[in-house]
């Protein structure tokens, strides 16, 4: 069983998880963007959602995208979906689900590391019987949605508390310290996986750190970073200016993403974590990271040797 995990330091555990890289689909970014003071490159942002099981329960770590329209605000349709040019996966999250043997039935719980459009969509009609759980905060940021106001980017499904058709809650503690993390919640109750709290990219992110059979961790890092060159220091985070907007960054807080990037480094560099991204396919171009590769099924392993490298759809 899990001991306490002390600050800077991890739970000591026997326990783990399976865990497996599920293709969200991909979109064209900005590299101005997230870098700063860089050219606007734009490139081909990849979207990745995981699937984890263990003991009976089949869990989803964030969604990807969808190219049905429907699945998002009208917000999002106008803002974003008008200037990324998203593509949907080529298998669907079900359908790669199925591959593994699992049904859309079985999903019991679909975890969003936060709320944007490109991590987060209603879910009832495809999983029936999963429960989207957030962080904390996510309310409270994100109410009221469109069905409310049409004017805001969040989806009344889920944060329109009269006309929600999502079943949904924030996750609850204990928080307890994981390594530099202050708060975090050993989810299965065994200290096989384990989610925090990861302030700075917008209210209730997450990330979470799954123990493998091998002993290996790996952080699931969603958009706590959004490049391996940020997370390595080799750019700062940009900020850029939006008509009628005005000055903006990717992060709601940079301060407290700094922080927040600053404690995965300690994960990745003390404690070997290996580091996956939701939008980083820098570690499958390069093909060295064996604990990350073998997340990849057949598939995928093709998609990296021969589609993401010419930045192609996966």
């Amino acid at each position: 069983m899990a001991t306490e995990a002390l600050s800077g330091t991890l739970p000591e555990t026997d326990a783990y998880v399976d865990l497996s890289l599920l293709d969200g689909g991909s979109f064209v970014g900005e590299l101005s963007k997230i870098h700063a003071g860089v050219s606007n490159t734009k490139f081909r942002m990849y979207n990745w959602a995981f699937y984890i099981s263990h003991r009976g329960r089949h869990v989803l770590w964030d969604l990807g995208l969808d190219e049905d329209r429907s699945c998002y605000t009208p917000w999002v349709n106008k803002f974003m979906l008008a200037e990324v040019n998203h593509v949907g996966p080529r298998r669907s999250i079900v359908a790669q689900l199925n591959e593994r043997s699992v049904t859309a039935h079985q999903i019991d719980t679909v975890l969003f590391s936060h709320a944007h459009w490109d991590h987060c969509r209603p879910i009832r009609d495809v999983f029936p019987n999963a429960t989207a759980l957030f962080g904390p905060g996510t309310k409270e940021g994100c109410s009221p949605g469109h069905m409310a106001n049409p004017d805001v980017q969040w989806d009344g499904r889920f944060f329109d508390p009269e006309r929600a058709t999502e079943r949904w809650e924030e996750l609850h503690g204990p928080w307890v310290p994981f390594g530099p993390f202050e708060k975090a919640l050993d989810y299965f109750g065994d200290g096989s996986f384990w989610i925090m709290q990861a302030p700075g990219h917008m209210a209730g992110n997450l990330c979470a750190a799954a123990r493998l059979r091998s002993g290996e961790w790996v952080l699931l890092g969603s958009d706590c970073c959004h490049s391996r060159e940020l997370l390595d220091g080799k750019h700062e985070i940009s900020q850029f200016c939006v008509p009628g907007i005005g000055n903006m960054s990717l992060h709601a807080d940079i301060d407290a993403a700094k922080d927040t990037i600053s404690k995965i480094r300690v994960l990745e560099h003390e404690h070997g974590f290996h580091v996956a991204l939701a939008h980083d396919a820098a570690w499958m171009k390069a093909a060295k990271d064996k604990v990350l590769m073998s997340l990849l099924d057949e598939s995928m392993l093709y998609a990296a040797r021969k589609r993401i490298p010419k930045d192609k759809i996966a």
